[in-house]
């Protein structure tokens, strides 16, 4: 016991600080790497995600658990949250909020009877695994006043019709930009606001985890959109 004790008086610093460390990560901000390519071509694998812990709750550390709203989930943002089905880490963008009507038709999306636009951006040969690759295009989605790049693969088996079905209140309706391959609400159900993490602002770091973890300096610090 004696040594146990000069132990913590001499580490009495590195535990504060680890203690504090810690308390950020679960409660304020974290860092998430990405490992799948669901949110294509606004996030890659191999990209490190910074996540606003607060933006919307002051949660008690380790648990789903808000002890103060701090702010509203918003139609396009990108958020991190646990999966309803399996508890899962995912990162996905809020497509409609409660009381929205969200429908696909054709991988088109129509939100409260109103479709969104669309404009290409580029063709491109996207990987599913390695060795192989279908086209993939990208284009401009605009609905209400903002405007993302979204991807298809129109080769690839997908889920492109869908309801229309009602946001329940306190729940949201995600997708991930890579549309035709994203494990997203159209499977997983509506996400309940209690499982959301926090909202993901910019690419800290990044490399390619398909060519020898080559960093990507160009998207470094790059912000989400």
């Amino acid at each position: 016991m004696a040594r146990l004790r000069e132990w913590l008086r001499e580490n009495r610093g590195f535990l504060l600080f680890l203690v504090g460390f810690l308390f950020f990560r679960t409660a304020i901000a974290d860092w998430n790497p990405v490992p799948s390519a669901s949110m294509r071509p606004t996030i890659l694998e191999g990209d490190v995600v910074f996540v606003e812990r607060v933006a919307y709750d002051w949660k008690l550390p380790l648990t789903d658990i808000s002890l103060r709203r701090t702010g509203e989930p918003r139609r396009g943002d990108v958020v991190t949250f646990g999966s309803p089905r399996d508890g899962t880490r995912l990162i996905k963008r809020i497509v409609a909020v409660p009381g929205d009507t969200v429908e696909l038709r054709g991988d088109r999306l129509i939100l409260n009877g109103e479709p969104a636009t669309y404009a290409p951006v580029e063709e491109v040969a996207e990987t599913l695994v390695p060795g192989v690759a279908v086209r993939g295009l990208r284009e401009i989605e605009q609905w209400g006043g903002q405007r993302r790049v979204v991807q298809f693969l129109p080769e690839v088996r997908a889920r492109r019709d869908f309801g229309p079905v009602v946001v329940p209140a306190d729940q949201f309706f995600m997708m991930g930009d890579n549309r035709d391959n994203s494990e997203d609400s159209r499977f997983i159900g509506f996400v309940p606001r209690r499982l959301i993490i926090g909202q993901a602002h910019r690419v800290l770091v990044s490399a390619d985890i398909t060519g020898r973890w080559a960093p990507r300096w160009d998207r470094f610090a790059a912000p989400l959109r």
